[in-house]
């Protein structure tokens, strides 16, 4: 069990223009806590920042000021300290097609990560728990599914690899950027369950980073609003749907598909 905190995250870019150049801030005070067993939703339109508190959080990119901090201890910049934190806090990213290399086996995808964080050293021992993590997903048979390359599966059964992949360190927490947008329509809700599963299984502290109020309503503890790399509103999923305070919040719900106020307008136009 791991508890992630946030304190006044900052990630500046200096773009040149001319001679001068121009600074552009992407992330702004941005701060929150991630807990066991809980999903905190990070919701905005695209270029809001979202993706960038990601790749802040997995060390991908440093930030220009403000702390992160795991189980209490802030995150070491390099070496066994940062080679923990990763182990801790994993990914799962938005495009299954593009995260899966497709000249390698799922068996490959999974073996590897397991191997390099010590859960299995002998080949049998490996095997056992790459059809386990497949298992987890609902992946079954797991040995047929091992054998096969990316291309052989569809879409969704992309995804619960890369969600696989993602739990074969033993996270505590794990970070979904956009997990069903490149997805059908008709598969995203039994992803979304997947993923509300692990987490109470495994007591993962959950950050869910999308567009769609929808799904963060019932699929989130907390809903955090980002506006132009800001945190503009936050609370209770169902406070901040039902009662929105920001301007923005209001017009993000007014985009989204209403299907019964749809068939009343229908209705009342015949």
């Amino acid at each position: 069990m791991s508890t992630l905190e946030v304190r006044g995250l900052v990630k500046n870019y200096h773009l040149k223009q001319g001679w001068r150049g121009r600074r552009l801030v992407a992330v702004n005070d941005v701060s929150f806590t991630l807990e066991p067993g809980r999903t905190v939703a990070l919701v905005g339109q695209s270029g809001s920042g979202k993706s960038t508190v990601a790749k802040l959080l997995l060390q991908l990119e440093r930030s220009s000021a403000g702390e992160i901090l795991l189980d209490g201890s802030p995150v070491a910049r390099r070496g066994r300290g940062l080679a923990q934190y990763r182990r801790t806090v994993q990914m799962v990213f938005q495009d299954p097609f593009a995260s899966l290399n497709p000249y390698h086996s799922i068996a490959h995808h999974l073996a590897r990560p397991l191997r390099l964080h010590g859960h299995g050293r002998t080949a049998a021992e490996l095997e056992e728990g790459v059809h386990r993590l497949l298992e987890r997903v609902r992946l079954t048979p797991a040995d047929v599914v091992a054998r096969r390359r990316p291309h052989e599966l569809s879409g969704g059964q992309r995804q619960r690899v890369a969600i696989a992949r993602a739990l074969a360190p033993g996270p505590g927490i794990l970070i979904a950027d956009e997990p069903v947008s490149m997805l059908d329509v008709s598969i995203r809700l039994g992803v979304l369950n997947l993923l509300a599963e692990l987490q109470r299984e495994e007591n993962l502290g959950v950050l869910y980073i999308t567009h769609d109020l929808a799904t963060a309503r019932h699929f989130s503890d907390e809903i955090l609003v980002m506006y132009r790399g800001e945190i503009v509103e936050r609370g209770p999923s169902d406070q901040v749907i039902l009662d929105p305070q920001h301007d923005y919040t209001k017009l993000l719900l007014q985009a989204a598909p209403n299907p019964e106020k749809r068939l009343a307008t229908l209705r009342s136009d015949r």
